[in-house]
């Protein structure tokens, strides 16, 4: 019997090495650790992640091009509607009836001083009254031209009140770049999207952009425009923005969008092979949302930076003056 235990002992020694070896050898279980992003193996965000901004959608017709279009595009800006109506309202009516004047009287020349009906020609010549109506009249016309057109030349280069958001915008060769100062949020580049990729979002075509110009409707905008390399040209004909963006130089605009929406422009000023293909996409939403947005972006509300600063001041001084109040009755006492 003692002999049967002593060579079961000698056994459970024998294999117990082995199976300390395949223990060591056996790989530790390793800590679960998150593919990083872009490798497609990524999981799902979780429940409580905010989900990403959903880009405004266009309206067909507004803030772009119409077909068979033959004036300006609806205007969203008080200085658009009024640079409007003086071309639908004082220019075209002059025009068109100067045309048909003209028009009627050559007419009226050709079959009433024909040879046939006049075989002698009339030896009149200097005509007081005429003279005097071709004279004056055009001259009438010029200063109803005139009055509205420096009026709107004072409007378009009116300074932005003192409230006013400024963005920065920059012209590259071929592309845009956004800065917002007075948020604290540092340039964001806008390409034009690819064609494929632009039918699937709705956006009109050579239009769509990746980024685009977020700014809120109802506020006044100060637009701060220069260029990098060449002379570039920033122009949103809904919103009456045409200005050139000169390296070297900053050139300034001013105007307020009066309702939320996309507005859409392209360079304006020929710049290099690939000018046709730098547009440019505004999208105006409530100052509510352009809050948000901001946020989003880790910048802040125009003033905060300077609120913030002098904020620790104001305690401080709020404790000084307890201890003024409190050594005046002392100083009584004795």
């Amino acid at each position: 019997m003692n002999m049967v235990k002593s060579l079961f002992l000698a056994g459970l020694l024998a294999f117990a090495p082995a199976s300390v070896s395949a223990q060591e050898a056996a790989p530790a279980p390793q800590p679960a650790v998150a593919a990083p992003a872009g490798t497609g193996t990524e999981s799902a965000p979780a429940a409580d992640a905010k989900p990403a901004r959903l880009a405004m959608k266009p309206t067909e017709g507004i803030g772009m091009p119409k077909a068979a279009e033959v004036t300006f595009q609806e205007q969203f800006t008080d200085t658009g509607k009024y640079a409007r109506w003086i071309h639908d309202g004082v220019l075209l009516p002059i025009i068109t009836i100067i045309t048909l004047f003209v028009l009627g009287l050559l007419i009226w020349v050709i079959v009433r001083f024909r040879r046939a009906a006049n075989p002698e020609p009339s030896k009149t010549s200097h005509n007081t009254l005429i003279e005097v109506i071709w004279t004056l009249v055009p001259v009438l016309i010029l200063v109803g031209i005139a009055i509205p057109s420096i009026d709107l030349l004072a409007r378009q280069y009116t300074p932005a009140p003192k409230d006013a958001l400024t963005v920065k915008v920059t012209g590259y060769q071929w592309y845009w770049g956004y800065e917002y100062p007075d948020n604290g949020i540092s340039e964001i580049v806008s390409n034009m999207l690819p064609a494929e990729e632009a039918k699937k979002s709705g956006e009109p075509e050579l239009l769509g952009v990746d980024n685009r110009l977020v700014l809120p409707a109802g506020r006044p905008i100060k637009i701060l425009i220069t260029a990098a390399d060449v002379i570039h040209s920033f122009s949103v004909p809904a919103l009456w923005v045409k200005e050139d963006a000169v390296p070297g130089r900053i050139n300034e605009k001013s105007f307020t969008i009066e309702k939320p929406g996309v507005y859409y422009g392209q360079c304006s000023e020929l710049c290099g092979a690939r000018h046709g293909f730098m547009p440019i996409a505004i999208e105006a939403l409530p100052p509510a949302e352009f809050d948000a947005w901001v946020a989003s972006q880790g910048g802040h509300a125009k003033g905060a930076e300077a609120a913030a600063a002098a904020a620790p001041a104001a305690p401080a001084e709020a404790a000084a003056a307890p201890a003024e109040n409190a050594a005046e009755p002392a100083a009584a006492t004795n």
